[in-house]
């Protein structure tokens, strides 16, 4: 069914890499969110009033925060939709991370609010009346909510949606506080003992916590989250498949928005080479990276490769300190310069940020390690923080 109304109501759905489309699967997600939320909030609303549940209320109440944040995420995309400007040269994107804060903080503060209503029932207990009424709409609402989970996690998926998957989470959420409402229901019948104001704090304090997951989630991107590692281990071996280059490190990559990727990375590449054929790989590797809709930015190291001397070295130190202190440690850029007495031993070194080591005592045991092997050898190392996972 999903397809079927992908089909029919979003133009040109199979390009999904365009601004355009994109927009259109938010806004065809948001209404078709909106009338289902609406709905169940008004039936719901109607039999919880009528039978006296807080719970089945609270439930109804849940459906309308849904309808509200399903009209914020279809601002959000609209706004995320703008082209860059003078002032916002990288584009708007965030605006769809903005709109997913906004909707975890109404989430939470209706939470909080029907925990409130609910918990004062059970020291104020009412007579509820469950009857059939109760139970079909509530069944109802199960497989409506079950529907629009697959339905949002599709197009979230198919447009690498995290505003989308939410949403998706978040009707999978109201599907067990749904059934946590009718459970308590059909207990209550059975038992004699009005559980309703119990079940109203259950679904209150589990919309809290469907709030502040999707109040983290909203909240990474904007901080700068760290990226997908399947996006590292793709442009780490994109960039290698390419004819001479023989190495890679010092990857960023920065986040404006959904569909708005940019990167840079350094490159290594044999120093004896014609310097124009470098930077020509490099031009067909940043090329081939905007095809696929990341803007990539890439920095050339030529590294001597016809010193046996220098390889045997360069190979010897980054098994060994990844070996004896940690085996995400890489080193790249390394250069020796010869003296009479000495030789300077010049490179980087990567750490991981939850290194135990200060910078200091990471170099002094490197330093340590390479002296061991090379008695005359000074080690002249620049310490480089991660910004990415290690690609394992």
């Amino acid at each position: 069914m999903t397809e079927w109304l992908v089909k029919t109501f979003v133009k040109d759905s199979d390009n999904v890499s365009d601004p355009q489309v994109r927009l259109r699967y938010g806004q065809f997600a948001g209404i078709v969110c909106i009338i289902c939320n609406v709905a169940l909030c008004l039936a719901k609303g109607l039999v919880g009033l009528a039978v006296g549940s807080v719970s089945i209320v609270a439930d109804a109440v849940n459906n309308l925060s849904d309808a509200s944040s399903n009209v914020i995420s279809l601002l959000g995309f609209k706004l995320a939709s703008r082209p860059a400007d003078n002032e916002h040269p990288y584009g708007h994107g965030r605006f769809e991370y903005l709109a997913g804060l906004t909707v975890a903080a109404l989430v939470l503060a209706i939470g909080i609010n029907l925990v409130i209503t609910s918990f004062e029932k059970i020291f104020s207990p009412e007579t509820t009346d469950f009857g059939p009424a109760v139970t079909v709409v509530l069944l109802l609402s199960i497989g409506v909510k079950a529907w629009m989970a697959a339905f949002n996690m599709s197009l979230g998926k198919r447009i690498s949606s995290t505003t989308l998957e939410a949403t998706a989470a978040d009707s999978r959420n109201d599907v067990i506080s749904t059934a946590a409402v009718l459970a308590s229901a059909v207990i209550s019948q059975v038992i004699g003992y009005d559980l309703d104001g119990i079940a109203g704090t259950v679904v209150g304090g589990f919309i809290c916590w469907s709030g502040f997951d999707l109040l983290r989630e909203a909240i990474d991107p904007l901080l700068g989250s760290s990226p997908d590692p399947q996006l590292i281990n793709h442009i780490h071996d994109k960039i290698m498949s390419y004819p001479g280059v023989l190495g890679t490190h010092d990857l960023m990559v920065h986040d404006y928005g959904p569909g708005r990727l940019f990167a840079s990375a350094h490159v290594e590449m044999a120093g004896e080479q014609d310097v124009f054929e470098a930077h020509d790989v490099l031009d067909n590797i940043e090329q081939d990276f905007k095809d696929e809709g990341l803007i990539m930015t890439l920095h050339y190291d030529p590294i001597v490769t016809k010193d046996p001397m220098v390889a045997d070295m360069r190979h010897w130190i980054a098994v060994n300190i990844q070996e004896k202190i940690d085996p995400r440690l890489t080193i790249h850029d390394l250069r020796t310069v010869p003296g009479p007495t000495h030789t300077n031993v010049i490179f980087d070194c990567v750490r991981p940020h939850d290194l135990a080591l200060t910078n200091d005592e990471l170099k002094k045991k490197i330093s340590d390690i390479v002296t061991a092997r090379y008695p005359k050898a000074i080690c002249k190392i620049t310490i480089d923080e991660s910004y990415v996972s290690s690609k394992q």
